[in-house]
């Protein structure tokens, strides 16, 4: 290999907040770890996780904001830089670099990987995009290499919403979300009132702002709670809800013991610390947040949301399932866990996480010949 040129290529249009971002750095610590050479490629290099990238990985910024001027962008880098592999993930990510391969007639293997549940997510998008994705989807991923689904029903929905059932075979690798980092950075000091000896427990949310995370219903379930006995909410995270949020803590007199903290850089400490950790989604792929804060050792309720965290909690072995909206029973189950009922979880079963197990999994499909 000449020198410079990388072994693998992981391509996102920016580097945002989320857990599928977190997760691709995740997964390029590893791919670094097996002495790969990696780079990261951004449609445009900003976002909050940019200073998070270790120094060892060249980020190649395409400084292009539309779709098709990323295509040539990207088609561009590739035959420039000819890596053996390329991973993309997210719309319209994928796609474009489908195309971008396409278009170049490149060797490079492309691999997309979906990270959310296709047919919940695209609900929150114009009515063209309902109609456009699943045809992009159904007659475009076929050209990859492969395409990876980031849990079983993941998958299963990616193809029975789009029509690849049969056709193309969509293989699950679970995130690399368990990192030795994590628990150290989990040991890190944390510098909150709420979170100091003999204060009232703290039940702990995390995730953007927005529609999919459902945090109204974990505030109302968090008001029947306090109903019961002292305790305080603290959520997480940035988004555009957070304006009807804080008029809905406001409004049920809340004020005084629900936090909205935000983005913060190192939520590891604020889950070692919850007394309870509780995921409300809508609809997940495979929620990073859920094993994370199981992985510090917090009990942990998710709604039982298409798709993931059943599997993540063993059909509830490892944690509450509670259903999708339902404050009462999500109230029900804090009041369960605060008052010491919580299962103990097996090491082993979390190791299927772990950032070593999805980087080998990942390398038997970006480099099969290795």
């Amino acid at each position: 290999m000449e020198l410079g040129k990388p072994d693998v290529a992981l391509f996102l249009r920016y580097l945002g907040g989320g857990g599928a971002e977190r997760v691709m750095l995740n997964l390029a610590r590893g791919l670094l770890d097996e002495g790969l050479k990696v780079d990261l490629v951004l449609g445009q290099a900003w976002g909050p996780h940019l200073e998070k990238i270790p120094s060892e990985i060249r980020v190649i910024n395409l400084d292009s904001a539309q779709a098709w001027q990323i295509v040539f962008a990207l088609r561009k880098y590739l035959q420039t830089e000819q890596p053996k592999a390329l991973l993309s993930a997210l719309h319209y990510a994928n796609e474009i670099a489908i195309w971008a391969k396409r278009l170049g007639g490149i060797s490079t293997r492309i691999i997309v990987s979906e990270h959310n549940t296709f047919s919940q997510a695209i609900q929150q998008t114009s009515r063209s995009k309902q109609l456009l994705l699943p045809w992009f989807v159904r007659y475009f991923y076929p050209w990859a290499d492969s395409i990876v689904a980031v849990s079983k029903g993941a998958a299963e929905d990616l193809a029975q919403s789009t029509g690849l059932m049969g056709d193309f075979p969509i293989q699950t690798i679970y995130n690399p979300v368990i990192t030795p980092e994590l628990r150290q950075k989990a040991q890190e000091p944390l510098d909150h009132p709420w979170f100091q000896p003999g204060e009232p427990p703290v039940i702990l949310g995390v995730g953007k702002l927005e529609t999919q995370k459902d945090f109204p219903t974990l505030i109302k379930a968090f008001a029947q709670v306090r109903q019961t006995q002292a305790a305080r909410l603290v959520i997480l995270g940035w988004g555009p809800d957070r304006d009807r949020l804080e008029t809905l803590i406001q409004d049920l007199n809340l004020s005084q013991d629900v936090a909205l903290l935000g983005y913060i850089d190192n939520p590891y400490p604020y889950m070692a610390q919850a007394a309870v950790f509780v995921l409300s989604s809508r609809w997940e792929g495979l929620p990073t947040v859920l094993i994370e804060a199981m992985t510090v050792g917090t009990p942990v309720i998710s709604t039982n949301c298409k798709s993931g965290a059943a599997e993540i909690l063993a059909d509830g072995q490892y944690g509450c399932l509670v259903p999708i909206g339902d404050s009462t029973t999500m109230a029900q189950a804090i009041l369960q866990i605060l008052a010491g009922n919580s299962p103990k979880i097996d090491p082993a079963w979390l190791e299927q996480f772990s950032q070593t197990r999805a980087t080998q999994e990942y390398l038997k499909i970006l480099l099969p010949q290795s």
